[in-house]
């Protein structure tokens, strides 16, 4: 009999499908309903999702507010019902062309930093339990409040006119829950002239990038496929704090039990503000072998395991 398989799958979305298409199919593929993502993706951009596959869905928690990079398609000139291709066009268009780069920055500067974003209506936010994208089709005026996102990086990379839009390929570095339309709306807006999202494509979720991930076929296009599964000490060692425990302390975690242990922190190798925090933040604990036997959290002088991984899925 098979093992049920555990750990972190990255892959790369392509475009028109959903990341629930792609939780599903995955599901399929690796004969386990256990999978869940660490963000989604919409149907029109590409790029990396992060996939936690049974043990390694609860480790999602910990991969969800890592921050994201992105490759942007956007045009100025005009605007749309969902601030990107998809939607119906906003208002009269306006020639964008002689957008000189000067006033360009001084636009992109204002979207830089930590800013309040207003997030696109049609997002999955969820209004008195029902998301904004639901109640906007349902033709409902939907009005979301602005919240706090960070945008260490808005930088322009090309420009291209054409037809009287200007269309730019920027880079975008940004905190989870960063609406990337919500910036080539309000890039527009600042310009006067509108504009929304026409491509876009996530390369990294922290210290993942793209090209780690993999093509996950769709439905018809052939089940032969390799979905390799990157283990959860791995990946925990890679975000989060790392305590090193010896096979008895292993083994008392994996009951439950505290450990009080003398052994210095490692630094995650991709250090995240998040994760650099508070004496009582998360801290992986590796066995001797590198693998993750529990997630802790500190109390006091003692270790408190508050996610055991079992032996049989430790990887």
């Amino acid at each position: 009999m098979t093992s049920a398989p555990h750990g972190i799958l990255l892959v790369d979305k392509a475009e028109d499908r959903t990341s629930h298409d792609v939780v599903a199919r995955v599901r399929w593929l690796l004969g386990t309903k256990k999978v869940g993502h660490a963000g989604t993706l919409d149907p029109m951009a590409t790029g990396l999702l992060v996939l936690g596959v049974g043990q390694g869905t609860r480790l999602l928690t910990h991969l969800v507010g890592l921050d994201k990079t992105y490759l942007a398609t956007i045009r100025l000139g005009s605007a749309t019902t969902t601030d990107d291709r998809e939607g119906e066009p906003l208002g009269e268009r306006v020639d964008a062309t002689g957008i000189e780069d000067v006033r360009l920055e001084e636009a992109l500067d204002g979207l830089r930093g930590d800013i309040q974003q207003v997030p696109s209506t049609v997002s999955a936010i969820k209004v008195d339990g029902k998301r904004a994208y639901a109640r906007a089709r349902a033709g409902e005026d939907v009005q979301l409040a602005a919240r706090p996102v960070r945008v260490p990086r808005f930088e322009i990379l090309s420009r291209t006119e054409q037809d009287g839009h200007l269309d730019l390929e920027a880079v975008v570095d940004c905190s989870s829950g960063t609406y990337v339309r919500a910036l080539a709306r309000d890039l527009g807006a600042a310009l006067g002239v509108g504009g929304h999202l026409t491509a876009l494509r996530r390369t990294a979720v922290g210290p993942f990038a793209v090209e780690d991930g993999v093509q996950v076929p769709a439905r018809g296009e052939g089940d032969d496929v390799d979905l390799p599964l990157h283990g959860l000490g791995e990946i925990a060692a890679r975000v989060l704090p790392v305590l090193d425990v010896s096979e008895d302390e292993a083994a008392a975690l994996g009951t439950g039990k505290r450990i009080r242990s003398a052994q210095e922190l490692r630094a995650p190798s991709w250090p995240h503000p998040a994760h650099a925090g508070p004496e009582d933040a998360p801290v992986a604990a590796l066995d001797t072998a590198g693998r993750l036997v529990a997630v802790l959290q500190r109390e006091g002088r003692d270790w408190h395991p508050r996610l055991v991984v079992p032996e049989d899925a430790r990887r």
